[in-house]
């Protein structure tokens, strides 16, 4: 039981940073930043719930901590969007290095503004009581993040699948000039939407982890949940029903990694080329579907 609920744990963040990066893909926005956006939306649940939530009330708690993690991420996310439509700077760049701008400032808010008051170790004082999500079972770390999670994701398949925005999203992702001559959509603005939203989603990640597990900003908060979540989302084809399953595949293995190495002395890292061949597995798998149906 231990096991399956730390799975569920290790999935949350997984499951909202790789939701984040199937609607970014499927606006064909390369989205490569949900890193520094998980770590935006760490600092600001960290801010609210050391400095907000000890005169605050629980009730306003439950929507500013998401709302304030949710635009963090957006403006985060909304340097690469803006030097995209503005100066067409490609993402791809400008995502990866604003994850490496993030890392670092978390690492400087740590050891100065955020530090914990007796200024002894790199990390902030405990989050207030009233800003922390209410466990699924008494006594584990599973919040009720994941149920959240699970519902944002049917949401975002709705959303593209059966709406005209969503219709204007996978239009603009599958080409982007056909969209804007023959459907007369407006490219740049679902684009920056995507690119927006995607960034929010992230962002609500690494408030889950402050609220719901970690509890206190500290450096290397993230295992790397912003790049794992680029496997997830394409081993479930940037479809959010399947990113729900492929984050709780990849949550299991790195839940498990540790439990490998403490009991058959196998490499923990060793789960990062388990992952990798999962990916390619379904990469070749699908290549010889395509293959087949085209013969």
């Amino acid at each position: 039981m231990n096991e399956v609920l730390a799975a569920l744990v290790r999935a949350t963040p997984l499951l909202l940073c790789g939701l984040a990066v199937s609607l970014a893909f499927r606006a064909g926005v390369w989205n490569i930043g949900a890193e520094g956006q998980f770590y935006a939306g760490a600092v600001a649940a960290t801010w609210i719930g050391t400095r907000v939530a000890p005169s605050a009330p629980p009730f306003v708690l439950v929507v500013l901590v998401p709302l304030a993690a949710a635009a963090a991420g957006a403006v985060w996310a909304g340097v690469p969007a803006w030097l995209r439509a503005r100066f067409g700077v490609l993402e791809v760049i400008t995502t990866i290095m604003l994850n490496f701008i993030a890392e670092h400032g978390v690492a400087w808010l740590v050891h100065g503004p955020l530090q914990e008051a007796a200024r002894t170790y790199p990390q902030s004082d405990p989050i207030a009581p009233a800003a922390r999500l209410a466990p699924l079972f008494s006594g584990t770390r599973l919040t009720w993040a994941f149920p959240a999670a699970i519902l944002l994701a049917l949401a975002a398949w709705f959303l593209v699948a059966r709406t005209r925005p969503g219709f204007a999203l996978r239009a603009v992702g599958a080409n982007p000039e056909a969209a804007r001559v023959a459907g007369r959509i407006n490219v740049t603005r679902v684009t920056t939407v995507a690119f927006l939203a995607s960034g929010a989603l992230a962002a609500l990640a690494g408030a889950a982890e402050v609220s719901g597990v970690t509890f206190a900003l500290y450096e290397r908060l993230s295992p790397g949940y912003g790049y794992t979540a680029i496997a997830v989302a394409l081993l479930a084809r940037l479809d959010p029903r399947w990113v729900v399953l492929s984050a709780l595949l990849f949550g299991s293995l790195e839940a498990g990694a540790s439990a490998l190495q403490r009991s058959a002395g196998i490499p923990s890292v060793t789960v990062y080329a388990v992952e990798a061949l999962v990916v390619l597995g379904v990469v070749a798998l699908d290549r010889q579907v395509w293959r087949a149906r085209t013969a």
